[in-house]
């Protein structure tokens, strides 16, 4: 199954990722569980940058699903230029969108995947609305 990010979207982070040797498989290219790394890597400097990072006596972001479609092999050495991208939330949740491109070949999209966040109360264990600081950095 081919999931396909909106092309209605927002920007709102940019982060250059270093590709490291050990992301590399035995077929010489970086291995897909890297990709959702990088993925994983964009979120979590956007969510610091925002102060939204997961806090268990309180509450935060979890993520629910991911995907990732591939469209070409990255390979070491170079850096990956991710883009992170939100479309319009729900009550307690929002979409993350991501872009992996090589900072070599700018455009040119390598992979492109996104993940679920939904707010919750850690210590009830319960989604809650999204703060509306949060609501209005993620919405369009």
């Amino acid at each position: 199954m081919k999931l396909e990010i909106p092309q209605h979207k927002k920007l709102i982070f940019e982060s250059t990722i270093p590709i490291r040797w050990g992301d590399m498989d035995a077929m010489g290219h970086v291995n897909n569980t890297s990709y959702f790394r990088y993925m994983e890597t964009i979120r979590i400097d956007w969510m610091r940058s925002v102060n939204a990072m997961p806090n268990p006596l309180g509450e935060g972001p979890v993520i629910v699903n991911a995907f990732c479609n591939f469209y070409k092999q990255i390979e070491y050495p170079g850096e990956v230029l991710a883009r992170m991208y939100t479309s319009e939330p729900g009550r307690t949740t929002f979409e993350t969108w991501t872009t992996l491109e090589l900072a070599g070949d700018p455009g040119v999209i390598y992979a492109a995947g996104g993940a679920t966040a939904i707010w919750v109360d850690f210590p009830k264990q319960k989604a809650i609305d999204l703060p509306p600081w949060l609501r209005a950095i993620v919405s369009e």
